[in-house]
């Protein structure tokens, strides 16, 4: 009599679904952030010195810093 031989399970690689969504969940703020500061730096790069004052100057007055 020949013994009958069973098939081995092999250990799963892949991450699981939960720890996926996760690691999605957390990557989505990160590039928002990152597009929105090179869309800063693109935006002020072209933009005139003197509006980037006036931008900067009413900021502060709107935010109660005094800038005289």
């Amino acid at each position: 009599m020949t013994p009958t031989l069973t098939p081995q399970t092999t250990p799963q690689t892949t991450a699981h679904p939960t720890a996926r969504r996760q690691s999605a969940a957390l990557a989505a703020p990160a590039l928002l952030a990152a597009f929105l500061g090179l869309a800063v730096i693109f935006v002020a790069g072209h933009a005139q010195s003197g509006a980037l004052h006036g931008a900067a100057h009413d900021v502060r007055h709107s935010t109660g810093f005094p800038c005289h």
